[in-house]
């Protein structure tokens, strides 16, 4: 099982960045071409969020993106250490006003539109969206 990590500055122009890795490190994991723009598009909504949690609640640790390549699957985790992902996952909304808890929810709505397989978890300490896609057998060796 082959593992890139990748931790950025809660910053939106770093969100760039995280999609093209993902969908470098996906081409070369052996998901199909014509998955990877869902692959790029999900990966930017769930680190836009990330980020967006991070800078609304003040918490300057990195946003955390884990891509892993398992037998005939391709995952990626995005986490943030935001209070606030436990909160949007029980369904309560502190100190959020309605357009961001309205970003929040078009956001999972999007990747959950885009991504077949995933799952949103939170805790205390953050949250975490899980997206996975399958590969074919034969990943790309350069």
């Amino acid at each position: 099982m082959a593992t890139v990590e990748l931790r950025f500055s809660a910053l939106p122009e770093h969100v760039r960045t995280a999609r093209l890795v993902a969908a470098a490190v996906a081409r070369r994991a052996g998901v199909d071409e014509a998955v990877l723009d869902e692959v790029r598009l999900a990966v930017g909504e769930a680190c836009t969020r990330a980020v967006g949690l991070h800078l609304s609640n003040g918490v300057e640790a990195p946003v955390r993106v884990t891509l892993t390549e398992e037998e005939k699957k391709f995952s990626i985790e995005v986490g943030d250490e935001s209070p606030t992902s436990a909160a949007l996952a029980s369904g309560s909304h502190p100190e959020m006003g309605d357009e961001a808890e309205g970003e929040d929810e078009m956001g999972l709505a999007v990747i959950s539109g885009l991504v077949d397989d995933v799952e949103v978890t939170s805790s205390e300490s953050g949250g975490v969206i899980r997206m996975s896609w399958p590969t074919s057998l034969q990943p790309l060796v350069s």
